[in-house]
């Protein structure tokens, strides 16, 4: 799953983006609202991360442009502005939550996590599809109530990423997208096969069908 972080502040920004990494997610980077506008033109995001001052306006008010246009991704405010009428005016300007600085890493985490369950209506933090249990915390899977294994990083991203995403056709080029963050060099298409393959190992053959010409099917039935 790929994320949208808007923060002016580069060592915050570096620091949240590698804590991210480290649970499965990966980040762009918009350090200004223009950016952030120019990035979600053009690319697909589970969750944005919104910080309010920005150099170049207020992220309340690109909140509200992205209601308008009808974007419904969860959005969590990551702001400096403790009172409770900022947080009053965040939340009815279209924000899903709200968490001021200075703040714990892992609570950030916990409620990114709590969003995107909610938002695919899995409410666990494990993912049960067609005998396949991928539990989220630990990054592992079990297949017909087997033996756990653990997952690699992208093996985890890619498999959360099917399961939330069944019986929908994803071409290589969307599955590199959401593994892979703007800023890390280019990847080989070939490595979604690669992945593919790994996680069949895991899985078996038939949970992940392969639609020639274009992509794969995760099969939750």
């Amino acid at each position: 799953m790929k994320l949208l972080l808007l923060e002016d502040d580069d060592l915050l920004a570096e620091s949240l983006a590698e804590s991210l990494k480290d649970n499965g997610y990966r980040t762009d980077l918009a350090t200004s609202l223009g950016a952030a506008r120019s990035l979600m033109a053009t690319e697909t995001y589970a969750l944005a991360i919104l910080d309010l001052g920005l150099p170049d306006g207020s992220g309340l008010a690109l909140l509200r442009q992205w209601r308008q246009q009808g974007r419904d991704l969860p959005v969590l405010i990551l702001t400096a502005r403790d009172t409770w009428e900022d947080k009053v005016v965040g939340l009815e300007g279209g924000a899903d939550d709200y968490l001021t600085k200075p703040f714990h890493e892992p609570e950030l985490i916990a409620r990114i996590k709590a969003l995107l369950r909610r938002r695919s209506g899995h409410l666990s933090q494990r993912l049960s599809l067609n005998g396949v249990c991928l539990d989220e915390a630990n990054q592992s899977v079990s297949v017909d109530e087997g033996p756990w294994h653990s997952l690699t990083s992208t093996e985890f991203c890619l498999l959360r990423y099917f399961m939330h995403h069944p019986d929908r056709i994803l071409s290589k080029a969307h599955l590199l997208d959401q593994l892979y963050a703007l800023d890390q060099d280019a990847a080989a298409p070939n490595l979604v096969e690669v992945y593919i393959g790994r996680l069949r190992r895991h899985l078996g053959r038939s949970r992940i069908e392969t639609r020639r010409g274009q992509g794969y099917r995760f099969v939750s039935h």
